[in-house]
């Protein structure tokens, strides 16, 4: 029966991951990230400058110059080819993680190979790979780098050279030294330190000129890696700058979360290893990178994949509870799915930072901080009371988050459209076209038109020639927004952009020489009320609706005959 059920399972990854690389394989901008190294080796060795490559979709490459060394040889065959052979060693890097969970996961040979499997099919169904699928990375192949490492399942006098290698490809790793300190792993560190500084030399001998060019320019340049504040980042810093957090603070509050984190970690890591379980303390380490990194995109975020899988495996009906739901969040996008009844922007910011939150949560509570300061007894409760603390404990939470009010500037939905997303009636509404764009404008400065939903309000308008920026501020004393100027037609610039709330919200136009030529902010806080007053009378009309419907109802309960006779009429 084991041997079916092992067989079903494998079957079960097969087929997840021979759809997820078709799906791949069919989308126009497939392996996006792998094209980059591809191009940027290419113009290396055609003698042009590493880090001055960028990609038609934007990109450059942001890695260390080792890390070119390493993936030199994928320009020895076609780019179809190479993106063919990626797919099926991030699968095949996907079985080998898995392989090594299990190991953590069950003390019972007879049950791993089944323990594998299930977490092989989970991992490829997670976010995390499946974004390592779409976008060709290496990170799945630094997380299993780093993960052997920490468990300790190289050979001993090989321990810590594969954390020096991942560390020299990308440096969140180099955290893993200070896990093999503070457990008494010296020479294991000893080793990774010398591993990582011979790599790193080894790339400054071949590659003398990109590697005083990164450790001096591009490492500090993370407007290379993209928008840091999007969603899509969700580190503590990502998190920080969503929520709007002063310039001149977000460094030193950054640190001191990234400290607090990382030493908690560390310390449940010591002590989960002094218990034996060396699985459970690489996984919590590798998830302190993913929060401390300043940035951290979902293909990064393997680690909390894995967490939660112990987390579920575990015997606590909270920690399986708390591991189910950082598994749902790292399946699925809750700010997306749940979007409709995030009613409050609380609690939208909440499921649009889950995935941050959840890991921020795993280093301090779950495996994290508390366990070290907490002795906790041996005694289980009852099934029934866990679950109704768990209960409580998650419907506290969320109302915790309903009734904050966020920080001035904080806009956990904002998001301004680009010059691809003119298509899109839903972001473009109040003209399609450039005859209707052009009689749209009017002599004002800027012409707009609002459109509420549920949990946001959309703003799309036109602008006239005098006004050469637009910069929207959510709340007073918060950080503008720049907003594009798109020439979408012939003689008509139009911008869009969408924000969680209108109550306090300011849009400005700037001249060509920086001086605002008009303010907006009585027709944005409008927008708001119609939006309420919308609300109000759809709930009006449900409930005239409602009583409609139960007038109707009782007429018919007291006149049966002529409900017969409309039965029969009906029958004719």
């Amino acid at each position: 029966m084991r041997d079916r059920r092992v067989a079903l399972a494998w079957t079960a990854f097969v087929v997840v991951a021979l759809v997820s690389c078709v799906l791949v394989l069919r989308r126009p901008d497939r392996l996006s990230d792998l094209h980059i190294y591809y191009g940027a080796l290419s113009d290396l060795h055609a003698g042009r400058p590493l880090y001055g490559f960028v990609a038609a979709n934007g990109g450059p490459f942001t890695y260390p110059p080792f890390a070119a060394l390493v993936l030199g040889p994928i320009t020895a065959v076609p780019e179809g080819v190479l993106q063919g052979l990626w797919l099926v060693a991030t699968c095949a890097a996907v079985v080998a993680i898995a392989g090594t969970v299990g190991v953590a996961l069950t003390t019972r040979q007879s049950r791993r190979p089944l323990v594998a499997a299930v977490a092989a099919t989970v991992l490829m169904l997670s976010a995390p790979v499946q974004s390592n699928l779409r976008f060709g990375q290496v990170s799945i192949f630094i997380v299993l780098m780093a993960l052997l490492d920490g468990v300790g399942l190289v050979p001993p006098r090989l321990r810590g050279v594969l954390v020096g290698v991942a560390s020299a490809i990308k440096l969140t790793p180099l955290l893993f030294v200070v896990y093999f300190l503070a457990t008494g792993r010296y020479r294991d560190a000893g080793r990774a330190v010398a591993t990582f500084l011979a790599c790193a030399g080894l790339a400054g001998i071949v590659l003398p000129g990109e590697s005083w060019t990164y450790w001096t320019e591009a490492v500090r340049q993370t407007s290379r890696i993209g928008n840091l504040a999007s969603l899509g980042n969700q580190s503590v810093h990502g998190m920080l700058l969503r929520v709007g957090v002063d310039e001149a603070a977000l460094p030193v509050l950054w640190a001191a979360l990234v400290a607090f984190v990382c030493v908690a970690a560390l310390l449940r890591a010591r002590q989960l290893t002094r218990q034996g379980r060396c699985g459970h303390a690489a996984v919590l380490v590798g998830c302190a990178t993913v929060a401390a990194s300043p940035v951290s995109w979902t293909h990064h975020q393997v680690w909390p994949v894995l967490a939660a899988m112990l987390l579920i495996g575990a015997s606590g009906v909270t920690q399986r509870a708390a591991g189910g739901a950082l598994l749902a969040a790292m399946v699925v996008s809750l700010g997306a799915v749940l979007s409709p009844v995030s009613t409050r922007p609380g609690v939208q910011f909440l499921f649009e930072n889950a995935r941050a939150i959840g890991v921020l949560l795993l280093c301090l509570v779950g495996f994290g901080g508390v366990a070290v300061a907490a002795a906790r007894t041996h005694r289980r409760p009852a099934g029934r009371r866990g679950w109704l603390r768990v209960g409580v404990t998650a419907t506290v939470a969320v109302a915790f988050f309903a009734v904050q009010p966020l920080p001035a500037g904080a806009d956990p939905t904002f998001k301004a459209y680009a010059l691809d997303d003119v298509v899109n009636p839903r972001y473009f509404f109040v003209c399609r076209g450039p005859v209707e764009c052009a009689a749209y404008g009017t002599d004002a400065p800027v012409t707009f038109g609002t459109r509420a939903e549920r949990t946001k309000v959309r703003v799309n308008g036109v602008v006239s020639p005098q006004v050469t920026r637009l910069e929207y501020f959510s709340a007073p004393g918060g950080p503008p927004r720049v907003i594009p100027l798109l020439d979408a037609y012939p003689g008509s610039r139009t911008f869009s952009f969408r924000s969680a709330s209108m109550a306090q919200g300011r849009l400005v136009a700037y001249d060509a020489d920086g001086q605002p030529i008009a303010s907006y902010d009585d027709e944005l806080a409008a927008a708001l009320r119609t939006r309420t007053r919308s609300a109000v009378v759809r709930r009006a009309a449900a409930v005239v609706q409602r009583v409609a419907a139960a007038r109707a109802a009782r007429s018919v309960a007291a006149s049966p005959g002529a409900g017969c006779s409309q039965s029969v009429g009906l029958a004719e």
